[in-house]
């Protein structure tokens, strides 16, 4: 079982930056692929980014490539989601996603592990 807590979400102006952490319980974390999701009010969740187990290979949705980076540590069990010239349509609660056995990371329901969630509100 594998547990994961999200943390660093709060309220930034556009243009701003957060950097969000996922620390995850479990000695299996580095074996893992992690991904990070996020849902706006009244919208499904969706992809934004996911790394490899081992943090070679890195994915992103086409509307944050170039403005955030994930990244694992696996030494510290997190995993990072920096997140940098923010929009207002980047607003939505963040979650950490854990563990894909299929190798697909942008689909949600490929993961089995899940954090509760950071939120992030991005003021214009």
């Amino acid at each position: 079982q594998v547990q994961l807590v999200e943390s660093g979400g709060g309220l930034v102006q556009a243009g701003g930056s957060l950097r969000l952490s996922c620390a995850a319980s479990g000695r299996t974390f580095s074996s893992y692929a992690m991904g990070w999701f996020r849902q706006a009010p009244g919208k499904q969740r969706e992809f934004v980014a996911a790394i490899s187990w081992n943090g070679g290979r890195t994915y992103y949705a086409d509307t944050v490539k170039g403005r955030f980076t994930i990244s694992k540590d696996n030494a510290k069990n997190t995993v990072y989601l920096q997140m940098n010239s923010l929009k207002p349509d980047d607003t939505a609660v963040y979650y950490c996603a854990a563990d894909n056995p299929s190798g697909y990371y942008y689909a949600a329901a490929d993961y089995n592990y899940w954090g509760q969630g950071t939120k992030v509100t991005v003021s214009s």
